[in-house]
């Protein structure tokens, strides 16, 4: 089976685990420390806050910045649901706005118009690995005075006009194992604002400014030395893993026939934390039945957005209808893409995929 995902795990992160085992200095400490750093440079920030996931690298991120009960959050809700998750954790509401279908992003256009006297940020969401049109919606933020929280959850290392994502407003990251890199699990922010930074700190430990003194509430969100020790050791090979995710992906594009393949707008850098596609003619669930048949794993992500999941339906009372978001959870389907592809896999998954379409 070629899989969706394989986290790739050398002897490197390995050593390094090994090295915090034996420090005896397991939580969070200097290992953390020097990710952050490192994860800072990268993103061309001043501030990197390491915590405990991407979700709570949200929910800390929102809170860092005060928003909270009665605000209101525009975002896309085409991604997976901890984004719009931890707008609630906070007491906010999100605001779904309808994507672009060529890039599966929340469209600029329709921001403006969702705009109300309790809005107070938008969440752009950079999906699969593809960042949002970021001068379209830092102008709007701007003009309406308005945070901008970065979901760069899926797009490590990604850029938009030569800025990497994470440096326009506060950058969220996951460093679950599927990601582009990993920590084993794992989040960051990334900031320039020193308060944020600060506030950050303190609400991912116990909301401790000093050591047991709580002034405020927190949370116990802190990575460990051991996942950044992980983290930290990949991080040093996310550019060599991306490349190869793009070498991947190009491939795919120059090779597949009948489904629509990615999409790259001039001066974005995509690095296809997903290669998604689109089935049309209502193919897509027998072609996934296909592929996983015939030895090539698929993952749809995602069957159903967020405005259409159960508990927002039924619990929160959302009835709208964004039809190219929920046109896209019927046509989407990703394909493996992932560094540790052979060219052998890759001529497979064409093959797979342009015998059933053909």
């Amino acid at each position: 089976m070629i899989h969706i995902a394989s986290p790739q795990i050398g002897e490197e992160e390995k050593k390094a685990v090994i090295e915090v085992l034996e420090s005896g200095m397991l939580a969070q400490g200097s290992r953390v420390k020097a990710f952050e750093d490192a994860f800072a440079e990268m993103c061309g920030v001043e501030h990197a806050i390491a915590t405990s996931s991407g979700t709570t690298a949200l929910h800390t991120a929102l809170l860092a910045h005060g928003l909270g009960e009665g605000d209101e959050i525009i975002t896309s809700p085409f991604t997976f649901i901890s984004s719009a998750n931890s707008i609630l954790f906070v007491g906010a509401k999100p605001v779904f706005v309808d994507i672009d279908p060529l890039t599966f992003n929340i469209d600029p256009k329709l921001i403006e118009e969702a705009i109300r006297p309790k809005t107070k940020a938008i969440m752009p969401i950079h999906l699969f690995g593809l960042s949002a049109d970021m001068d379209a919606i830092m102008a709007i933020a701007e003009k309406h005075d308005l945070l901008v929280i970065e979901d760069a959850c899926q797009s490590h290392g990604a850029a938009y006009k030569g800025k990497k994502l994470g440096s326009f407003g506060t950058g969220t990251f996951s460093l679950y194992p599927t990601k582009n890199m990993t920590s084993a699990e794992g989040g960051m922010i990334t900031t320039n604002d020193a308060e944020i930074a600060k506030n950050a700190r303190v609400i991912r430990q116990h909301g401790m400014r000093r050591r047991y003194y709580h002034d405020e509430l927190g949370f116990n969100f802190r990575m460990t030395d051991v996942h950044a020790a992980i983290g930290h050791e990949q991080l040093k090979k996310l550019p060599h893993f991306n490349r190869k995710r793009q070498m991947n992906a190009k491939y795919l594009s120059e090779n597949l026939k009948g489904v629509l393949t990615p999409v790259v707008p001039d001066g974005y850098e995509h690095v296809f934390h997903q290669y998604t596609i689109r089935v049309p003619d209502g193919k897509r669930d027998e072609l996934v039945e296909y592929l996983r048949e015939n030895g090539v794993g698929a993952g749809i992500y995602y069957p159903v957005p967020i405005h259409k999941q159960s508990y927002y339906v039924t619990e929160l009372g959302y009835d709208q209808i964004l039809a190219k978001a929920e046109r896209a959870a019927e046509e989407v389907l990703s394909l493996p893409v992932h560094p540790g592809l052979s060219q052998k896999d890759l001529e497979s998954i064409v093959s797979a995929v342009n015998t059933f379409m053909n």
